[in-house]
């Protein structure tokens, strides 16, 4: 099986289960979201049950998370109000066990909670997870004013601790900086998205076929 790849982002709200919902759809992949909070209310549902209605075709394994936290809230702080921890090895074991469970054979999406820095418990962040999980990173940009400090910040730290990156995913239209953001990060631009309310599976279904003309850039040497 291929290394996992791990959706990270500059920060919360910038679209990463939607960036997840693509890359399943246009990899026929299985999708994996260890780590969710915000579960006390059902209505809207979780990141998982979103892909399950927004990815067509029916190859793909939606797993069960590791921790399903109630409270909208850094996983850590969520974890603590439940009378958890979370524990990264768990997380780790869940994903041998994918591996040795799958029936599939798929590129296996993980999408993580908020950006690269969030705390998980009180001394490991998402970037432990992801050197844990030995995962390849896409990093998701949503453009907005700042969003150049904070794409920067996401990539300088994880050239600092030599985690690998596949390259950008941008969501959204603001300026004209993407380039700007490629060119000074060092990492590749595999897509742009086109802004859409609401997001609808037509809608995934028609970037996951731009998606699959530039696979290439972030499959090679998986």
């Amino acid at each position: 099986m291929n290394s996992p790849l791990f959706i990270t982002g500059i920060g919360t709200g910038i679209g990463k289960t939607i960036v997840s919902a693509i890359l399943v759809d246009a990899l026929q992949a299985d999708y994996w979201k260890p780590i969710q909070s915000g579960a006390l209310d059902f209505s809207e549902g979780t990141d998982a049950l979103k892909i399950k209605d927004l990815v067509s075709g029916s190859a793909s394994i939606i797993y069960e998370e590791t921790y399903k936290l109630k409270l909208a809230a850094s996983p850590h702080i969520a974890a603590r109000e439940e009378g958890i921890k979370i524990d990264i090895g768990a997380i780790g074991r869940q994903l041998v066990a994918i591996n040795q469970q799958s029936i599939t054979g798929n590129q296996l999406i993980i999408e993580g909670a908020g950006g690269l820095m969030v705390p998980l418990n009180e001394n490991e962040f998402v970037i432990d997870l992801i050197e844990k999980l030995q995962a390849k990173v896409i990093l998701v940009s949503r453009n907005y004013l700042g969003s150049i400090n904070h794409s920067l910040l996401s990539a300088a730290i994880c050239k600092q601790r030599n985690i690998p990156v596949a390259g950008w995913i941008f969501n959204d239209q603001y300026m004209q900086y993407e380039d700007e953001i490629v060119k000074w990060s060092g990492y590749p631009k595999i897509m742009s998205i086109e802004f859409s309310s609401p997001i609808s599976k037509a809608f995934i279904s028609t970037q996951a076929q731009k998606l699959k003309e530039v696979l290439h850039i972030f499959t090679a040497e998986q």
